[in-house]
């Protein structure tokens, strides 16, 4: 090991340990937040307008705190940015995180003096967790890239503004810093495309031990990397680079691709941060789930997936959840967010400790009939067909067909990019317009002739098989294929670079933006068509 290394491995093995104890005791950590929150609450506008000196359980928390997103709490919020003190959390926050809303648009979390501990200690924690545990911390004697958005902030009423990536540059010690990449100047470029060909510049000849970004912004830069060095693999150019940290999205889709661009399986470590707090990250191995991060200003509860849209739903406290059931988010917190609905949606995969797995999002399923597929019904689904036809996805979307031709009955239609056809789909591709190349996963050029070609499901084997998936995953999709109220699934497959051109069209490209996996209308899908 180097002398960063070395000096940081007995911090790392003491974070490991403080990670531990918080997990083996996680009803008393969880209690004495809540106490801390009311604390400090009680005393701001909305803890006098919600009683919250009375606050001393979760039954308690239930009865004086309503479930409210940002529009339920968008009067508080307004009068946060407007720069009025002592709204939610003691005096004025130290940031606002700014994200897209739905109907609010802009959306301004607050991040406070408080909670900013949440954010970048986290941060460290997962990193020095997986360090402490494997021994393995070269990582810390070379550089490290953190692919995000720009840090460049803006003001408002004096509190600086940004997306959260940009304000996490800003929380970085100097003795990381020094081996950060890229430069403070290129992470600043807004246009993606320009941006990703300064960092390649920067990083062609670096160190590079460590990268950390959302996996479809990561594979178009390590694509761009081999292209303009012309090497095979990324460890042709990284030969240290040993440590993957991704979050946002499920890494499996993408997982194929991304190792086949750096030539082998690297060590990855997974983490789940939101505007709205650091949720969960690895401590294990891949496939055991995310740990909650139950010490760290965040009191968790859970309501069940179906109550998630009702006005008063069942409140779940960490005693009270089960395994493999789906769970809406609510945080209170010390950044000031009180029964604060994220719109995520997890499910626990072990209770001792708790460790999770994102399923989806509330606002993003399918339920045009009733059916209610989720996220993570849809990515197994997409799993189990790739590791039995092959082929590596690019990314994905699917959307109900709910005004099919005359005479058949409506369908959900799943828009697939692939980098590699899988072997049952390509022989009953439509060939209409002049063409372009792909590869079959056997090696064989298929013809694109247009933006999209359709493969139907009773021409393709794979298709067939993400149909079954779906009928095992979702009962309320199987029950509609068997009344036949819905046909089985049909694909369109899309010329490779669509979803990078759809979010570039919606000003979403790199950064920490995501393509929706699923939409409960076609206003993706239509674009896509």
């Amino acid at each position: 090991m180097g002398w960063k290394s070395t000096l940081a491995y007995p911090i790392a093995k003491v974070l490991q340990q403080r990670v531990k104890s918080a997990a083996k005791n996680p009803y008393a950590v969880q209690q004495k937040i809540l106490d801390q929150l009311r604390t400090k609450g009680q005393q701001t506008a909305f803890g006098k307008d919600h009683g919250l000196s009375e606050l001393r359980s979760h039954a308690d928390l239930s009865r004086l705190v309503p479930v409210r997103d940002y529009e339920g709490l968008k009067s508080y919020f307004d009068r946060v940015v407007a720069g009025e003190r002592n709204v939610l959390w003691p005096g004025l926050p130290a940031y606002f995180a700014k994200t897209s809303g739905t109907t609010s648009g802009v959306k301004y979390i607050p991040i406070t003096h408080d909670s900013l501990p949440n954010h970048f200690g986290t941060a460290r924690n997962a990193l020095f967790n997986y360090f402490g545990r494997t021994g393995k911390g070269a990582w810390l004697d070379g550089k490290m890239i953190f692919l995000s958005g720009s840090p460049e902030l803006e003001r408002k009423n004096g509190i600086p503004l940004g997306r959260l990536s940009g304000i996490s540059n800003h929380l970085i010690p100097a003795w990381v810093k020094r081996g950060q990449l890229p430069s403070y100047e290129t992470n600043c470029i807004e246009d993606w495309e320009t941006k990703l060909d300064a960092i390649v510049e920067e990083t062609v000849g670096q160190d590079l031990r460590l990268i950390s970004g959302i996996p479809p912004w990561v594979q178009m830069y390590f694509e761009r990397l081999l292209a303009v060095t012309g090497k095979n693999h990324v460890l042709d150019i990284f030969p240290n680079f040993s440590v993957f940290v991704y979050g946002g999205v499920n890494y499996e889709p993408y997982r194929g691709q991304i190792e086949n661009l750096i030539g082998g399986r690297i060590d990855s470590v997974e983490t789940y941060p939101a505007s709205e707090g650091f949720i969960a990250f690895q401590d294990g191995e891949p496939g055991e789930g995310l740990l909650l991060n139950v010490d760290s200003g965040i009191y968790f509860e859970f309501v069940p997936l179906a109550e998630a849209h009702k006005e008063h739903p069942t409140r779940l406290s960490l005693r009270e959840v089960e395994l493999g059931k789906d769970y809406a988010v609510i945080l209170t917190s010390n950044a000031g967010l009180w029964g604060y609905a994220i719109g995520d949606t997890v499910e626990f995969v072990s209770l001792n400790p708790f460790r999770i797995k994102v399923s989806g999002r509330v606002k993003h399923f399918i339920s045009a009939f009733g059916e209610h597929v989720i996220g993570k019904e849809v990515e197994m689904a997409m799993q189990a067909a790739v590791n039995k036809h092959g082929g590596r996805v690019t990314e994905f979307h699917v959307a109900p067909q709910v005004n099919p031709p005359v005479g058949e009955a409506p369908f959900h239609e799943w828009f697939i990019e692939f980098a590699e056809l899988p072997s049952g789909l390509g022989d009953s591709i439509k060939v209409p317009h002049p063409p372009s190349c792909l590869l079959h996963s056997d090696g064989i050029p298929i013809s694109i002739r247009n933006s999209k070609f359709e493969i139907h499901h009773t021409d393709s084997a794979f298709a067939k098989t993400l149909n079954q998936e779906m009928l095992l995953q979702n009962i309320y999709y199987a029950d509609l294929i068997g009344g036949k109220v819905l046909q089985p699934l049909k694909i369109t497959v899309v010329k490779q670079g669509a979803f990078r051109r759809y979010m570039e069209s919606q000003g979403k490209l790199g950064g920490q933006n995501k393509v929706p996996r699923l939409g409960n209308d076609r206003k993706i899908a239509d674009v896509l068509s």
